[in-house]
């Protein structure tokens, strides 16, 4: 297995540690006049007038130097649990949150929103579980793509029979609870309870505006961790995988497998959904995506109600409710 461990550093206050991985803001050079002035210095000035600087000052000064627009976007490419996909990007950096996803749809999909896959910068992986995982063989083949996963997810996956010989993943292992950064975002991952090796949730943010996404999916119940990391996000991308009298009389599912979904380190209900979007609204929040639904033991306007009206109930109009789809991509929400 190809691992490389990101080294952990504090802050510039000295917080929480974190990992930068790419290049810093402070790697730019600065021209001469630029330098002095972020350094303290000053241009002497008479009262009531501005001097300019000289043309060949301001021509020296790098075009790189200029500040770039700052946002995040979000599209799920598919949800459910035949895979999950989702794509995170800033104007620098783009991520995949779990694959999922055949490669081939994964790709499919990104054309239909105006991307490919030489722009995606890095995999970060809730679990091991195949739904989350099908295409990493596909995706790493050809492309030194980098996968982030913690220590036990990245083992289960690199001791997998069926990925015996198949594909080196060069791996990126992050500790859970310690955040760090691909480019212009910053990852930070909290345990969850579902029935897996060492799954995670995500907040991720973008270092410029502070503005976040949270991935609250594949867990048996909400944990005060995970509600309180995710409260502060202005997206939600949040499991609401079944509806329980569905699920309670489907008839091709052996009682045994209903209870491991219905249990605590299984999968989210609607109703259990509905509950944390409650909890959690607030003025920052504005979209809710409903994910990982169930195929055969949920509807698509049965998750959408229960959250919805819910939400309408407390008051909290300003948040929209999507429902993230198996078999298409979302609509690209931008903030």
């Amino acid at each position: 297995m190809q691992v490389q461990t990101a080294r952990p550093i504090l802050d510039g206050a000295g917080l929480a540690p974190s990992v930068r991985i790419g290049r810093s803001a402070d790697q730019w050079p600065l021209g001469p006049t630029l330098a002095h002035l972020l350094n303290g210095g000053s241009v002497k000035m008479r009262p009531f007038l501005i001097y300019r600087l000289p043309r060949r000052k301001l021509e020296s000064i790098p075009a790189r130097c200029k500040m770039p627009a700052v946002g995040m976007q979000i599209t799920i490419l598919g949800s459910g649990s035949a895979g999950n996909c989702a794509l995170i990007e800033s104007d620098t950096t783009r991520l995949f949150v779990d694959a999922g996803l055949s490669g081939r749809q994964i790709a499919q999909r990104l054309a239909l929103i105006g991307r490919h896959l030489d722009q995606i910068n890095g995999i970060i992986l809730t679990h091991e579980h195949s739904d989350h995982t099908r295409a990493l063989g596909v995706l790493c083949k050809s492309r030194p793509i980098a996968v982030y996963a913690n220590r036990l997810t990245a083992e289960a996956v690199s001791t997998d029979p069926e990925w015996q010989d198949r594909v080196r993943i060069s791996w990126r292992l992050f500790a859970t609870g310690t955040p760090f950064e691909v480019g212009d975002l910053l990852v930070e991952s909290f345990s969850v309870p579902h029935d897996a090796y060492d799954p995670v949730g995500f907040v991720i943010r973008h270092t410029g505006s502070g503005l976040s996404v949270g991935v609250l999916t594949d867990l048996g119940h909400a944990t005060k961790l995970a509600i309180e990391r995710v409260r502060t996000t202005n997206v939600l991308v949040l499991e609401a995988n079944h509806d329980l009298k569905l699920l309670q009389e489907d008839t091709a599912r052996p009682w045994a497998t209903k209870q491991r979904i219905m249990s605590r380190h299984g999968h989210l209900s609607n109703d259990a959904a509905a509950t944390l979007a409650g909890e959690i609204a607030n003025d920052k929040l504005r979209h809710v995506f409903l994910a990982h639904l169930s195929r055969d033991c949920n509807r698509p306007e049965l998750a959408q109600h229960a959250v919805g009206d819910k939400l309408r109930r407390i008051g909290a109009h300003h948040i929209t409710v999507a429902v993230a789809s198996q078999d298409k991509p979302t609509a690209t929400v931008s903030l």
